[in-house]
């Protein structure tokens, strides 16, 4: 079982038993709203999240996530992309950053 704690959305956490589904997968399967401008493709950083603890829990680095970063657009030791990152074990601690806010959602610190 793997688990994502949502630290400003109230410290939300989901728990799940597949390892293959990405981040934004299991994000969404539980009804939660999340930035993914070009559907999940892997084509835009609207969905990155910051990686607050648990980083060395996902998946290797996407070439998506590789091009993002070599364009400074994600920062890949506390960066990642929901829609192209997957939980190998354990648990991961995230928060939607700033500029990926959603505005009928109430954050929390």
């Amino acid at each position: 079982m793997v688990k994502i704690t949502i630290s400003n959305l109230n410290n939300l956490t989901l728990e799940y038993n597949d390892t293959t589904k990405t981040v934004l997968s299991i994000i969404q399967e539980n009804y939660i709203d999340w930035m993914h401008a070009c559907g999940a493709k892997g084509r835009c950083t609207t969905c990155k999240m910051r990686v607050l603890e648990g980083v060395t829990n996902l998946s290797e680095i996407s070439f998506a996530e590789r091009k993002f970063a070599d364009l400074n657009r994600l920062d890949l030791a506390m960066e990642r992309l929901t829609c192209q990152s997957t939980i190998q074990k354990g648990e991961i601690v995230i928060e939607v950053p700033e500029e990926s806010k959603l505005p009928h959602l109430t954050y929390t610190n």
